[in-house]
């Protein structure tokens, strides 16, 4: 095999309202994992040129055990992990902090300051 299992479909969505194919779960010394570039959570858009877009679950995977020794894969890649971290990034994502994580709080100090500012206002 290829080495990874698949998830989603017209039949069995993975994510509400996307009947999309994602990569759920890759197999160690597999062939995937030998190659590096599938991911856990990676949305499959297309195998050896033949588009995914709204196939039953048992289609897909028909069309991954007929793919042949030489496959083709047109993926998407996922833009964070779906459940938990994941083992390895080699995606460019830089591990930062969310823009929310520094938004939040400075408007929330802006806002303290502003009511304090307004209090101060009304006493003199």
């Amino acid at each position: 095999g290829l080495g990874f299992n698949i998830v989603g479909g017209t039949d069995q969505q993975y994510i509400s309202n996307d009947s999309s194919i994602y990569v759920s779960w890759i197999k160690k010394d597999g062939a995937a994992y030998l190659d590096g570039r599938l991911q856990e959570g990676d949305k499959i858009l297309a195998v050896n040129g033949r588009d995914l877009k709204d196939l039953r679950h048992k289609d897909a995977v028909e069309l991954f055990r007929n793919a042949g020794y030489d496959v083709s894969l047109k993926i998407q890649r996922r833009l964070q992990p779906q459940n938990g971290p994941v083992g390895h990034r080699d995606d460019g994502e830089s591990g930062g902090l969310p823009l929310a994580a520094v938004l939040v709080p400075g408007l929330a100090l802006a806002a303290v300051a502003v009511w304090i500012l307004l209090r101060y206002r009304q006493r003199m």
